[in-house]
């Protein structure tokens, strides 16, 4: 079932079990290990969402995002040589306006992802919003504030968290995450009209070939459509 967006005022102290705790340190720790695997190799990440705030649950992923463009060369030679051989690799885009996001999946929870040309201000924002964290903050067990797909304002507090609907609260919402304002009305303008008009899917979504680079991909898509030459010129 879909995440439905909280739409009236709404604010609740969350306590954690035991096992949300436990199941917080073993997501970390993997975290962790696939940030230092990259670090070896001089490539710097974050991890984002329910991990970096704290908020996890049984279905909550390993999103790694790698947040400048990399060689798809660096990145998947740094993961093979950790032994960490990807299930599926693909080029994604959410929207002709957003960039083309190389995304390599190494488990069905876990994936390390990177854009293939220069992000826009709301996109690069987009991971403060829903909180980031990087491989310091893990290691310094630090959790971060953040929006989850509810819209609602995750505080990481030392009990658990506090949530509190976003909605009628932008304004304050980007101030306190240091993002603009812009941002915070994208998303929610996003997840709202998802939630009225059902789940719209990706713009661009390609799996590579086994032979094929990423970079061999974003040429392809390009050359195939004026959408994606557009973005290439943008930013």
């Amino acid at each position: 079932m879909a995440v439905k967006p909280v739409r009236r005022p709404e604010t609740r102290e969350v306590i954690y079990s035991s096992k949300r705790w436990t199941l917080l340190k073993e997501l970390r720790e993997k975290a962790i290990q696939l940030m230092e695997t990259l670090h070896k190799s001089q490539i710097e990440s974050i991890v984002h969402g329910s991990i970096a705030r704290g908020d996890v649950t049984a279905k909550s992923d390993i999103d790694i995002f790698v947040p400048f463009a990399a060689s798809s060369f660096t990145v998947e030679n740094a993961l093979e040589k950790a032994g960490l051989f990807a299930n599926a690799r693909l080029v994604m885009q959410a929207t002709p306006s957003y960039a083309l996001k190389a995304h390599i999946e190494i488990d069905d929870r876990t994936s390390v992802s990177f854009p293939l040309m220069n992000m826009r201000r709301v996109e690069m924002e987009f991971y403060k919003y829903g909180g980031e964290a990087s491989l310091k903050d893990l290691r310094n067990n630090l959790r971060v504030a953040g929006a989850d797909k509810r819209l609602m304002m995750i505080e990481p507090t030392q009990m658990g968290h506090v949530e509190s609907a976003i909605l009628g609260r932008e304004e304050f919402v980007a101030k306190l995450l240091g993002v603009s304002l812009e941002t915070v009305l994208d998303r929610v303008h996003a997840l709202l009209k998802r939630d009225d008009v059902g789940r719209t899917g990706l713009f661009i979504k390609r799996e590579l070939l086994p032979d094929e680079t990423f970079e061999m991909a974003l040429k392809r898509l390009a050359e195939q459509n004026p959408a994606v030459r557009r973005r290439l010129k943008a930013v």
